[in-house]
């Protein structure tokens, strides 16, 4: 039977406003120096379990605010054995600049965020310029981010915010959805949206190399 979970959990609460302490390194990847890609809102973790197999010279390390969603991507990593993955529970929201430091991070995928589609928990949306602002510290100069959603709505809010911050620069023009994803591996949201027929809306951004000072 699989983990059943609430849908939606208020970011905002009380509860999730403490930092997530960051991981001993050598402890959690058994090459820690390997690239870092991180997913913000793993859910059970199909995307990365399959990332990791794919790519096992690179690091990947998934942050989900559903404890037992958690636990559970933590059993199905041990049961693959795969040592360059881990799974934490938290609020990345209030953790990303403690959790991780400038230029440590290769990649980003931000992919099904909850849609909050109500006008006042719109602040609940996991985009916010705060999150932005500390991507564009964690991020290497040339480093990725991908954004997906099956909401337009959603999609093009998470976009423009991204688009606002002068670190990144799109690689297509705004509002140019790709029509295939980037990486070769798929979340479960991606897989049931496309089996339905239905459009998911990508778009990847790079982080701007910084100009050097004369």
């Amino acid at each position: 039977m699989g983990v059943r979970v609430r849908q939606h959990v208020n970011p905002l609460s009380k509860k999730f406003q403490h930092a997530i302490a960051p991981p001993d390194w050598p402890a959690i990847f058994a090459q820690p120096e390997q690239p870092l890609y991180l997913d913000i809102g793993c859910a059970r973790g199909q995307f990365l379990l399959e990332m990791a197999q794919l790519r096992p010279h690179h690091n990947f390390l998934g942050v989900e605010i559903r404890r037992p969603m958690v636990k559970s991507a933590l059993k199905r990593r041990d049961a693959l054995q795969l040592t360059n993955l881990h799974f934490l529970f938290g609020n990345i929201n209030t953790s990303l600049d403690s959790l991780v430091g400038a230029q440590a991070v290769t990649g980003v995928t931000i992919q099904f965020p909850d849609p909050w589609f109500k006008r006042r928990h719109q602040k609940r949306r996991v985009v916010q310029p705060q999150l932005v602002n500390e991507l564009a510290i964690c991020l290497k100069p040339e480093g990725l981010l991908l954004i997906q959603s099956d909401v337009l709505e959603v999609a093009i809010d998470m976009c423009d915010r991204i688009a606002e911050h002068p670190a990144f620069t799109g690689t297509t023009p705004p509002h140019h959805w790709l029509a295939e994803n980037p990486f070769p591996a798929a979340t479960e949201r991606e897989k049931l949206t496309l089996s339905e027929g239905l459009p998911v809306y990508r778009y990847l951004f790079q982080r701007r190399v910084e100009p050097e000072s004369k």
